[in-house]
């Protein structure tokens, strides 16, 4: 071999780079460490959120400290933390969310809020349309606009896009619709890019250590990673709002009682036939919240009676003592209410002084605490109603771009009090002066996206252009988001979640704890077997597959990518690929000693390329095409997985070829005795003469029939989607007791309306519950509004655990109960998933055949192949369908078990293509192809087949057994088709070949 010393130079320095690049992930997990012991400490009860906030403290105070001392370099907490390791979400805790900002919202905004009755005809089928079609929302209200119009009015009318403020200068009544839909794209493309730069603004507000936000095409959907956040309720506020601020005045409960109280009457009426055992509900709502829960709680006693639903069911109204609030309601019937109160026969009810009343909720609900009043009551989380005095136009007298200035600060009076101090411009600092002289004994509300954050009194008039935000119970944190958004800007549309996933810190932690077990164990395993099959050949191999691990984590860590489950996963994927390549070498080798050729002239045989090294090439080519069409296609842990894999694959090729070349090289000129096997394994696969193309008949009856069965339960039984290819909520929730999943599925049946699909995850203590409950509802309020309905119907098994425990994110203490993980796919977006996914298979297959096609130059070797191919991924979807309900752990078919299909492929092809290259080394390019050409080449390969097989299920079932749960169905699918794909390999890809080859001499 010629250059080693430039190839021990590159190693050593590449080496060296690595463990220089990783030693910061070691320093900060250690900081990290102190971080949690200091929490710890000053936690006595283990809050979740207070032990994140002892935590934050401590890293903030370390943050710009120096921490490490190199002698020739000194770095600070926040210098390693941003050279550290990424964890994805399913290692460190954290959202991943993929936001849509509403282009319908920015053409309303664009038209002014039009009422043309085309406009908004063409609006409604363009909503329609959208949940079966791929194409851009503005593209499909243009299609319906033409069409519902016929030509009998124009986008550039005056009551469309003609006239409004912010189109004059571009649209004029001479233009065509298709001009009119060219500038409308840039308006919508520059609304994006304005959404994009503020949310990114927050973002980087937020401090959460390595963020990750990115627009997606041209679709007005923006990807936010944030690995670590833990407050997920507060990442959600942050990301949804879109920072309008307005002040209103605002009724009291004495103006609005008395239409309540006739609303109430209507609504018995309008709820005709609706009974519910309800409590005698005391009307006095001016206690405080420890004892509001009194008079919305369902109490278990003897006052228990059958009531006539009414408007009173769901809204206490408060009766006594002048307020800005006008009742509470339970967090889960604000829709209901809203509902009422939105009634067109309710509404006709208003008396003329509040014909153009707006009710709002307050921005936060509260849990009471548990009281002696009210300890045999269930207490669920309730929120405050209120008023504004809103007008025909909806436009509030005071709005949000006359804030010039805002941020966190604290109370003059009321110490520790967090409040937001907003400063006002001239026009703003002169409509206030006006709207609390006006007010001077009166309430005026500050609303941001529609919730009341403060309803005050107002004494007097203020002439100066300060005000401030301070609701009763903001935090802190709450007071800096609010002065965030404010000053980052107003989204020009809403953004709404469209895909969420949401995994806990406990889960992440418990999956790294598993990873490193598993991957451990599958390390061992590879290098003990290699040892026992090769012997001091072995252990170069070894040698050279820990330093493929260092090189792989080294530039994972180097160009900050990220490390997911399915990440390590590929990582060890790639061990069994260093393995295989090694293997061939080695074989190689042992054939050219057991024909007689001296040990140097071997190695430099099995090192050729007309040795070994054609098929390895070949085969690390195909898995490589395979990992950068799942690149190109997946999302999130897919991507994770294919940038591992890829990278591993040119760091496996580096290492199998010239790191263990240099060590058998180093030893050969030291005359060491090679023999690439040991006492056990020497006469493992040798003398092997096997007839296989005399079995292909029954090997295409067995296949046969395992597809045909395969197809029968798909066309009976099915596939089981998961959330991310048919939309959903799916939440993983932990008890402290085992569960019985049919009895908590009928529990939830009361709250969700349909029963939802409920499956023990992992542990028997642990459930996945996946509901469609409410996910074609498009309010940011939805969310909390199912995950309050599932803690509801939840909570006999809950005991002792708050809603505020019970929500993801924060650590769950002392294995206590609540959501571990969550995920929310919008159906509108699973449809496009799923047809990416679709391309992506077909993609792999196109991309393959032409490889194998233009490597071979014959047509049989790609039908070969494909064929092969096809049979194993039949095989691996059958198995899924026949067992998805009896296996007890997911088997979901989604975008990581589209991972595991390509994964397979991309195996199945490696162990086929190096069959293939050794029938084409066997038949010297000669255009004639014998049955017992055949079979010698597949004879000579079968030591390395079975033996590179063996290693890499060794190292699955490794992964399989003792990995995360998030991962067994992954797992389950690539060991499969690790079987499937080498039994295709021998009795599918290589028959077909021949028997296409026999046909085509024929021909």
């Amino acid at each position: 071999m010629q250059n080693k010393g430039l190839i021990k130079l590159f190693a050593v320095l590449f080496g060296l780079v690595s463990a220089y690049q990783l030693s910061f992930t070691f320093f900060a997990n250690k900081v990290e460490k102190s971080a949690k012991e200091y929490a710890k400490s000053n936690v006595t009860d283990n809050n979740g959120r207070e032990l994140a906030r002892f935590e934050r403290r401590y890293l903030d105070s370390v943050a710009n400290k120096e921490v490490v001392n190199l002698g020739i370099a000194k770095f600070t907490y926040d210098d390693i933390r941003d050279k550290e390791m990424n964890l994805g979400l399913d290692l460190k805790g954290g959202i991943n969310a993929i936001l849509q900002v509403s282009v319908k919202d920015i053409l309303i905004g664009l038209s002014n809020n039009s009422q043309n009755k085309v406009f908004k005809d063409a609006l409604a089928k363009a909503d329609e349309a959208q949940k079966d079609s791929q194409d851009n929302y503005l593209d499909l209200f243009y299609d319906s606009f033409v069409e519902i119009s016929n030509g009998s009015v124009k986008l550039s009318d005056p009551s469309i896009f003609g006239a409004t403020k912010s189109l004059r200068d571009k649209i004029n009544f001479n233009k065509t619709n298709e001009q009119v839909k060219s500038t409308l794209q840039e308006e919508i493309n520059s609304s994006i890019n304005t959404a994009f730069e503020v949310l990114r603004s927050r973002i980087d507000k937020f401090g959460v250590v390595q963020p990750n936000i990115q627009r997606i095409g041209t679709s007005g959907r923006i990807q936010v990673e944030l690995p670590g956040a833990k407050d997920i309720e507060r990442v959600q506020k942050l990301l949804q709002s879109t920072a309008e601020l307005q002040f209103w005045e605002v009724f009291t409960n004495a103006e609005v009682i008395p239409f309540f109280q006739s609303a109430n009457i209507k609504a018995i009426e309008l709820l005709k036939g609706e009974t519910e055992e309800a409590v005698e509900k005391v009307q006095d709502t001016t206690k405080s919240e420890d004892s509001i829960d009194d008079l919305l709680g369902d109490a278990k006693d003897s006052t228990k009676v059958e009531n006539q639903k009414s408007l009173f069911t769901y809204l206490s109204p408060t009766f006594q003592q002048v307020s800005p609030t006008l009742g509470y309601a339970k967090l889960q019937d604000t829709a209901k209410v809203n509902s009422l109160l939105g009634n067109k026969e309710i509404r006709a009810l208003l008396p003329k002084n509040l014909r153009y009343a707006k009710f709002l909720w307050d921005y936060k609900s509260f849990t009471p605490k548990r009281t002696e009043q009210n300890k045999d009551q269930e207490l669920t989380p309730i929120i405050a109603l209120y008023a504004v005095k809103s007008n025909r136009n909806d436009v509030a007298p005071i709005e949000g771009d006359v804030i010039a200035d805002a941020k966190q600060d604290f109370h003059p009076t009321k110490a520790n009090m967090p409040v937001v101090n907003m400063q006002m411009n001239g026009v703003g600092t002169k409509l206030w002066a006006k709207m609390t002289s006006e007010n001077a004994g009166k309430f005026v509300a500050v609303v941001l996206d529609d919730y009341v954050y403060t309803a005050p009194s107002v004494n007097e008039q203020i002439p100066t252009g300060n005000t401030q935000i301070s609701g009763g119970s903001m935090t802190i944190n709450e007071a800096k988001d609010i002065a965030t958004v404010l000053k980052a800007g107003k989204l020009p549309a809403p953004a709404r979640m469209i895909e969420a996933e949401v995994v806990g810190p406990s889960l992440g932690q418990e999956s790294i704890n598993a990873s490193i077990w598993s991957f451990g164990l599958a390390i061992l395993l590879v290098l003990v077997w290699m040892i026992l099959y090769y012997g001091k050949a072995g252990a170069y191999a070894n040698i050279a597959l820990l330093v493929n691990i260092l090189f792989i984590f080294g530039i994972l860590a180097s160009f900050n990518s990220v490390l997911t489950l399915p990440g390590i996963a590929g990582i060890i994927l790639t061990i069994g690929m260093s393995v295989d390549a090694n293997v061939i070498i080695f074989e190689r080798i042992k054939e050219g000693l057991n024909g007689g050729k001296g040990l140097g002239v071997s190695v430099d045989e099995g090192f050729s390329i007309k040795g070994a090294l054609s098929a390895i090439i070949d085969a690390n080519i195909t898995t490589l095409l395979t990992g950068i069409i799942l690149y190109a296609f997946g999302t999130g842990p897919i991507k994770g997985f294919a940038l591992t894999l890829m990278i591993g694959i040119a760091t496996s090729l580096f290492t199998a070829v010239f790191i263990t070349r240099l060590l058998i090289d180093r030893s050969v000129a030291k005359g060491t005795d090679l023999t690439f096997n040991t006492n056990i394994s020497k006469n493992w696969f040798k003398n092997i003469s096997v007839e296989f193309l005399k079995k292909r008949k029954l090997a295409y009856i067995v296949s046969g029939t395992l597809i045909v069965i395969g197809l029968a339960s798909m066309l009976t039984l099915g596939l089981k989607q998961g959330v991310d290819f048919k939309g959903g909520r799916s939440y993983v929730v932990r008890f402290d007791k085992p569960m019985k999943a049919n009895e908590v599925a009928n529990n939830l049946k009361e709250v969700f309306g349909t029963a939802p699909e409920v499956k023990t995850y992992g542990a028997d203590n642990q459930l996945k519950i996946t509901t469609v409950f409410k996910i074609d509802d498009k309010g940011k309020e939805v969310d909390e509004q199912v995950q309050s309905a599932l803690y509801k119907g939840l909570q006999p098994y809950l005991e002792g655990v708050s809603y505020e425990n019970f929500k993801p994110g924060f650590e769950k203490v002392n294995n206590g109960g609540g959501i571990m993980s969550y995920m929310k796919v919008d159906p509108t977006i699973a449809d496009d998933i799923k047809q990416a996914a679709l391309w992506a298979v077909l993609g792999s297959l196109i991309v393959v055949f032409l490889y194998i096609l233009l490597r071979f130059r014959k047509m049989a070797f790609s039908i070969g192949a494909v064929v092969a191919v096809f049979h194993d991924v039949l095989v691996v979807l059958g198995v899924f369908s026949i067992f998805y309900k009896i296996m007890p752990f997911d088997m979901e078919i989604g975008q990581s078990f589209i991972a595991a299909i390509l994964t397979v492929v991309g195996y199945s092809l490696n162990d086929t293509v190096v069959i293939f290259d050794r029938i084409r080394e066997y038949a010297n390019n000669s255009n004639s192809l014998t049955a017992n050409l055949v079979d010698k080449a597949l004879s000579s390969t079968l030591g390395r087949t079975i033996n590179t097989s063996l290693t890499t299920l060794l190292v699955m079932l490794a992964i399989f057994f003792f990995g995360g749960d998030s991962i067994k169905g992954f797992m389950f699918a690539l060991i499969v088709g690790v079987v499937v794909g080498t039994y295709s390999s021998l009795f599918v890809a290589t028959p077909i070949m021949f028997d296409v080859a026999k046909r085509k001499k024929k021909e």
